[in-house]
């Protein structure tokens, strides 16, 4: 087992599946104590240093729950993920006020809930960092995920307004913005979009490199964010998605 998250405790949100669980899971390896959280348990075990703990992330009482049984087990928190997050495959039109409702409720003040009350266990570390998962989708846009676009252009501005308020206290925030990833959640993407065989060949026709990416890459980053390695990283946004953002659509000769 490595040692680059010894001793420390961390809360990962929407860690029941997807990017979330591979995250916890190298988290463990690496030494870390970890609170795994999501609306129901994953259907694979984690592994040995993974705890899980029910958490809807859109209620502010169940957050606040979450944050006082850290502190009445560890008497701490070093390191904030938030993972947790939906996506609605409309265009603004066709997205009803609930489904708008539920999707910036989930992505956007989910976030904004759990950074809110983990501050004040975080400030009793020496150095707390929040590692929150904003997308490529905050910069550019995919077809018809209107809300889902609007919900991470927002977490990326409210992690920079963090990093901003709370660098002085030793706290870092940042963000890590995926591109096609494979999840189920991209899975189910591409089922809507069309075949997932001839969409994931269309990824692969666009992305620089060739390919989605891995679970396990993502959670390399922010492994890295979480880290002593990166102490004088925040208010940044970390790109992962093979070059798919670095450049323009075009014809390729």
């Amino acid at each position: 087992m490595a040692d680059r998250l010894a001793g420390k405790i961390a809360l990962i949100t929407g860690a029941a599946g997807g990017m979330g669980s591979v995250t916890a899971n190298r988290f463990a390896e690496e030494g870390a104590s970890v609170v795994a959280t999501g609306l129901a348990p994953p259907d694979e075990a984690y592994a040995e240093g993974v705890s899980f703990s029910v958490l809807d992330v859109t209620s502010s009482d169940q957050v606040q729950q979450v944050m006082a049984d850290i502190e009445a087990a560890h008497g701490r928190l070093d390191i904030l993920v938030n993972a947790a997050g939906i996506e609605i495959e409309k265009t603004i039109e066709e997205t009803s006020e609930a489904e708008w409702d539920r999707l910036i409720d989930i992505n956007l003040k989910g976030t904004f809930l759990a950074c809110k009350h983990a501050l004040a266990l975080l400030r009793k570390t020496e150095g707390g960092s929040i590692i929150n998962f904003g997308s490529y989708d905050g910069f550019i846009a995919d077809p018809k995920l209107a809300a889902y676009c609007a919900s991470k252009g927002g977490v990326h501005a409210l992690t920079k307004a963090i990093a901003c308020d709370h660098g002085h206290e030793g706290i870092r925030c940042n963000a890590v913005c995926p591109g096609y990833i494979d999840t189920p959640m991209m899975q189910s993407f591409l089922g809507e979009a069309g075949t997932t065989e001839t969409v994931a060949e269309q990824i692969a026709r666009v992305t620089p490199m060739g390919r989605d990416g891995k679970p396990n890459e993502v959670a390399n980053m922010v492994l890295w964010l979480a880290s002593d390695e990166a102490e004088f990283a925040t208010g940044q946004l970390f790109v992962i998605d093979g070059g798919l953002s670095a450049q323009i659509q075009q014809m390729r000769l």
